[in-house]
């Protein structure tokens, strides 16, 4: 276990504040009916949700933003929505959040992706997508890459955020990467299966166990065809940094120079595992722009998720609780 002492906690969380990282990706809305439920219907063997509020939240690529605004630092969404009301409340909450609305591309083809969760008794009790999947065109793959061109001198860092909904196409993937290596910037990635191996040369490539799984096809059951399934990877894509999320079984690092470092979970309860790899992704890709060295921000990230999945719903890391994690567990009293 990596062992953080207070001043250096401090420098690190006092770099974050002069940081700015471009996250682009796949926008949605998170919306959430929450209720209860007391009966079931008499039409059909389902239960009743009686409803108690109804709130929306910035989700997808969105999330990630929230993620880096709540540890201090600067997001720049740059993405697509659709010419619709949900459009509207989305641009509306990143006001409210005072974030720059400037990346945002409205595209009057395709609706403003929806994703919208009832729960009752703190339980999911089903989702309701509304999306389309279809690629961006041309015209908008060259207006994301002149957004990140003309905000070069401030940002410090790139966040690929792909949930497989069209807006990381291929061409648009390797132009990211390029811009990133030319002018020495961080770029880091959360994959999904239709790209996965497009993603070559970035700093920390972070995919998910299932995500692993799918594209490899085969089950990664114990740390020896993890430790396996990770070598390949980094051997095809060339990454500085693998980091695979384990859910339970915590985090595996993969460093190009061949170290493999295993690390347990921080999770103390699990409530929802809902937007922890965007809370992974953002905290490491800021810890790093800040100054971490990859050992630092991987142990970070996994107190952030630790602190994330004990909440219900899609929810940022609160900087200050992991700030006390991550002095408290390396003095053994967390």
């Amino acid at each position: 276990m990596f062992k953080f002492t207070e001043d250096q906690l401090l420098r690190l969380f006092k770099n974050f504040e002069k940081k700015k990282i471009a996250v682009v990706g796949d926008l949605m809305l998170d919306r959430y009916i929450w209720g209860s439920v007391n009966r079931i219907s008499p039409e059909a063997p389902v239960p009743v949700i009686e409803v108690e509020g109804e709130d929306s939240k910035l989700g997808g690529a969105g999330n990630v933003a929230n993620n880096i605004k709540s540890l201090g630092a600067f997001p720049l969404l740059i993405g697509v929505i659709g010419d619709d009301r949900e459009g509207e409340i989305f641009l509306d909450l990143m006001k409210k959040e005072g974030f720059n609305t400037g990346g945002i591309i409205i595209d009057s083809s395709r609706p403003t992706t929806v994703k919208t969760r009832v729960i009752a008794h703190s339980q999911h009790v089903v989702r309701i997508d509304r999306e389309s999947k279809e690629p961006i065109n041309y015209k908008i793959q060259e207006r994301i890459k002149e957004i990140i061109l003309q905000n070069l001198h401030e940002i410090s860092g790139i966040i690929i955020e792909d949930y497989n909904k069209g807006v990381i196409v291929r061409n648009l993937i390797h132009d990211l990467i390029e811009i990133a290596n030319s002018y020495g910037l961080v770029i880091t990635v959360d994959p999904k299966f239709d790209n996965f191996f497009e993603f070559k040369n970035v700093t920390v490539f972070k995919p998910n166990r299932k995500e692993v799984e799918d594209v490899l096809g085969r089950k990664l059951d114990s740390d020896e065809k993890v430790i396996e399934a990770g070598k390949i990877i980094l051997d095809r894509l060339k990454c500085e940094y693998l980091l695979l999320t384990r859910g339970e079984k915590g985090m595996t690092l993969f460093s190009r120079d061949g170290e493999i470092k295993h690390i347990p979970t921080k999770a103390r309860k699990v409530a929802d595992v809902s937007g922890a790899g965007d809370t992974v992704i953002s905290t490491i890709t800021v810890a790093l722009v800040s100054g971490a060295n990859i050992i630092e921000a991987a142990a970070l990230a996994n107190y952030a998720a630790g602190i994330v999945v004990e909440e219900v719903g899609v929810v940022p890391v609160d900087k200050e609780k992991l700030f006390k994690a991550a002095l408290l567990d390396s003095r053994g009293e967390w």
